[in-house]
């Protein structure tokens, strides 16, 4: 016999005692999300021009990896295969009937999406989508400084933790890329959702198996988070505050205290890693090809062709983007633009350089700033900047590590010139909320 339903009173206490427990988190995420979708204005009802994810979704669902070319939006960013004599080529035109078109995107936020493309089919509003995925990202930020706060790691009130968290969702591109869902912008999102969820679970390495299996979630989202793996290694092989050169010696010489929770680690992440070496493996021939070298007719293919994906050849054009890249501005008529190939980081995110001068180094310092290292660098090496954004979108991959980090360098917010800059961080991501039309516009207008 089942038990009976508990009386109604009952459930009303318990969730008015949910609802007070989680007060904050669910004041930040209604804030969060009514702002995001009112910047996001007319796009927010509709689906956007590079609904990716949700066509792979649809293709899933059919029982099939690729795609069916006659339903396709339009030819941008879309992987085209040829096979002849067992040999995978990009397609060239015309488009043969044999070949094969796939999302040439990581495929774990077509995964996410299963359930509501089954319920709602090509039609998935994916800018919605990506609303309520950046209001999760700002709450989920704002959970996990709570947690570290709680844990003595982050010394930062309840009240400070929100205002990182509004720094997070509106003094970063997390604001422009938040509104307009197309896959490159919604990959970026969730990245930094799954993100917020894997620093949580790998601080002090508390939950390996589940940071694993977020952390694959998240390289299956945006690829160069694969880097960010390091941070887990980190808190297992020198999790103290000082001395981290002689623990790391200690535990190559002894491997006993760290080798279930890096085997707890490459547990949670196996299955995923396999499905997804599989899926490259099927549609491309290899298991790390995820299809940027089968794009259809793109812009990008002549520099892959002569330099590869990874290239110095590349370094001065994505150092431009990243650091370099100044507004353009009219005198007559007076008119403020940006380029194309995106603001200066320095720019969008004026708040970098108190981590260059930080009060405090607490122990998470340096594993925090090698994270951000060997996740941005790689970057600064690929074929593309980011083009077509209103900032350099790819350091999206690590501004939560570098939120925490304006967290943990004790600069206190009532300092005038951290209001300055966090100030001037939320005019021109606004600017940039307000200006940058992304994709789907610029189709409408041609």
């Amino acid at each position: 016999m089942t038990a009976p339903a508990p009386p109604a009173s009952l459930r009303e206490v318990a969730a008015l005692r949910w609802l007070r427990a989680y007060r904050t988190e669910l004041l930040v995420f209604a804030c969060s999300l009514f702002a995001l979708a009112c910047f996001s204005g007319p796009r927010f009802l509709r689906q956007s021009a590079a609904p990716h994810f949700v066509y792979q979704a649809k293709a899933f669902l059919e029982g099939r990896l690729d795609l069916d070319p006659e339903v396709l939006p339009n030819l941008e960013d879309w992987a085209c295969v040829r096979e002849a004599g067992g040999v995978k080529t990009r397609c060239t035109r015309p488009a043969l009937s044999t070949d094969r078109w796939y999302v040439s995107f990581p495929a774990f936020p077509a995964v996410l999406m299963l359930p509501f493309v089954a319920v709602n089919g090509y039609q998935l509003n994916d800018t919605s989508f990506g609303v309520i995925l950046g209001a999760l990202a700002i709450t989920l930020f704002y959970v996990l400084a709570r947690a570290l706060a709680r844990r003595g790691e982050l010394q930062r009130t309840e009240a400070e933790a929100v205002l990182l968290a509004g720094v997070l969702g509106f003094g970063t591109l997390l604001f422009s890329c938040a509104i307009r869902g197309e896959v490159w912008f919604l990959a970026e999102v969730l990245g930094v959702v799954l993100t917020c969820l894997y620093l949580r679970a790998a601080v002090g390495a508390s939950r390996p198996v589940l940071a694993g299996v977020l952390w694959s979630m998240a390289t299956l989202t945006r690829t160069p988070l694969v880097f960010t793996g390091l941070f887990f290694l980190l808190e297992v092989l020198t999790p103290g505050p000082t001395g981290r050169l002689d623990q790391l010696r200690a535990a190559l010489r002894n491997p006993r205290p760290w080798l279930r929770p890096v085997l707890g680690f490459a547990a949670g992440a196996a299955p995923l890693a396999l499905l997804a070496m599989a899926f490259n493996w099927i549609r491309f021939g290899s298991p790390a090809e995820f299809g940027h070298r089968f794009l259809f007719e793109n812009r990008v293919n002549a520099d892959i062709d002569a330099h590869g994906l990874f290239s110095p050849a590349y370094l001065g054009r994505n150092l431009q983007a990243a650091f370099l890249m100044l507004p353009r501005v009219q005198g007559s008529p007076f008119r403020l633009g940006y380029d194309p190939q995106g603001l200066s980081m320095l720019l969008t995110m004026p708040w970098l350089v108190l981590l260059v001068f930080p009060r405090e180094r607490p122990r998470l310092h340096w594993p925090v700033w090698l994270t951000v290292a060997v996740c941005a660098l790689p970057g600064l090496f690929y074929q593309n900047t980011g083009y077509m954004q209103f900032g350099f979108r790819f350091s999206l991959d690590y501004t939560p590590y570098l939120v925490l980090l304006l967290g943990l360098s004790g600069w206190s917010f009532r300092k005038p010139l951290v209001q300055v800059l966090v100030g001037a961080a939320l005019l021109v991501n606004t600017w940039g909320a307000l200006a940058f039309r992304g994709y789907t516009e610029l189709v409408r207008r041609l």
